[in-house]
């Protein structure tokens, strides 16, 4: 019996020539990523048990991207804490504020995420690895123990294939298809159990690049998926390849290997979609919620935060303003894109518009440390998710959608189908 693609990296990662589902593995991570909110944690665990060193210090990238304005003297604190514990357990890989960006992008960008890669994260949103062809496996609190050991046992997760059929029509993006993908599986339309899965697409994928595919990595995680897995395609290869900071291997899953579920998708007559307060889960066809007004407007998040998606609501903003009672926060993924804003002449598009530009970081999507919503508001985003309380207020009603979708609606005012703009 073959192997999934996920399957062989935790087999070459762990020494061994094949595992199966169910087999407990302890990989060597290509490198372990912990972001700026649970570095303090960490460190004093680790200090407590008098571990003062870390089994790979030239390993560990250490990033700051969920509080990067400080808006706290308790932010203010824990970024000067963890400047010091890059320094006391010599990190030479810190990408504080204004350095890197937001680590589930920028590495990707960077190239120092390569197809066939392995790494430990603390945040579940590791799944956007697979965007490039890699596996990003979220450790949660037990980050602690792969810096002191370099590793951690792992269980070998289940895979569910999932076959996109047909191409996506203008004015419709990845990200609506990820909404529509949770909806079939809430209807029961489609039947598959995500949990602790990992997520493998399949099919008409040559029509995605990079941010279309960390986009279809975004909302799966949301659904509870482990993993997310894309297989890299040619220009998946050339762009890696003009980026690499080492050799690197790509890795394909076997035409034999077991999959848990093969679901198909037909994405060919698909419309843009719009995730309903709640859950995104709650998706429907943008025309079923057209004409519902909006204060509040968010385009960023490591699902849509990267270069092209930029350039998709740039297009949509220039020449117009925001409508008068609309606020819209603008986070790019990375420092790179944020350079290429200026140097290209879309920063000034955003501004003409009137939206407020934020650092390289997650943006309002980190529990609206800044560009929250108060009670009664309606926001549009294109956040990971849209759970009461995300973005501040419990009592405001949060929708999601691409961000060709949130840009319209910033101007309009209300919801709307960009294709009509």
């Amino acid at each position: 019996m073959g192997m999934t693609a996920v399957e062989k990296v935790l087999a070459a990662k762990s020494g061994r020539a094949s595992v199966k589902p169910g087999d407990v593995v302890s990989p060597e991570p290509d490198f372990i990523m912990i972001h700026d909110g649970v570095v303090m944690g960490a460190k004093r665990e680790l200090d407590s048990l008098g571990i003062t060193r870390l089994a790979r210090p030239d390993k560990v990238l250490m990033v700051t991207d969920h509080d990067v304005i400080y808006g706290s003297a308790r932010a203010a604190e824990r970024g000067a804490f963890n400047r010091k514990a890059a320094a006391a357990w010599g990190v030479k890989n810190f990408f504080d504020v204004g350095r890197g960006g937001h680590g589930h992008i920028f590495p990707m960008e960077s190239g120092l995420l390569l197809p066939g890669m392995f790494y430990f994260d603390n945040d579940r949103h590791a799944t956007n690895a697979g965007a490039i062809g890699a596996f990003g496996f979220r450790i949660g609190s037990e980050i602690s123990r792969v810096l002191a050991t370099g590793t951690n046992w792992v269980m070998v997760p289940k895979t569910v294939r999932l076959t996109l059929k047909g191409r996506l029509q203008p004015g419709v993006y990845a990200r609506d298809v990820g909404f529509h993908f949770a909806a079939m599986l809430k209807q029961e339309r489609l039947s598959a159990d995500l949990d602790y899965r990992v997520l493998e697409y399949a099919g008409d994928l040559d029509q995605f690049g990079l941010s279309e595919r960390a986009a279809l990595c975004s909302t799966p995680t949301e659904i509870r998926a482990y993993g997310v897995f894309v297989p890299p395609s040619q220009a998946i290869l050339e762009h890696a390849s003009s980026k690499a900071q080492q050799p690197f291997t790509p890795v394909y899953s076997d035409g034999d290997a077991r999959y848990d579920a093969d679901l198909t998708l037909d994405i060919g007559r698909l419309e843009p979609q719009v995730s309903l307060p709640g859950s995104v889960e709650n998706a429907v066809n943008v025309s079923e919620i057209a004409g519902t007004a909006v204060d509040h407007a968010f385009i960023g998040s490591c699902g849509s935060g990267m270069w092209e998606d930029l350039v998709t609501a740039a297009n949509i903003l220039r020449g117009k303003r925001l409508a008068p009672n609309v606020r819209l926060f603008v986070a790019p993924g990375s420092e790179a894109t944020n350079r290429r804003l200026a140097t290209e002449g879309l920063l000034g598009v955003f501004i003409e518009a009137g939206a407020v530009m934020l650092p390289p970081g997650c943006g309002p999507c980190n529990d609206a440390v800044i560009g929250p919503v108060h009670a009664g508001e309606v926001s549009i985003s294109t956040a990971t998710n849209n759970n009461a309380g995300r973005f501040g207020a419990r009592e405001a009603k949060l929708y999601l959608g691409s961000p060709a979708t949130v840009a319209a609606s910033a101007v309009t005012g209300k919801i709307t189908d960009a294709r009509s703009l």
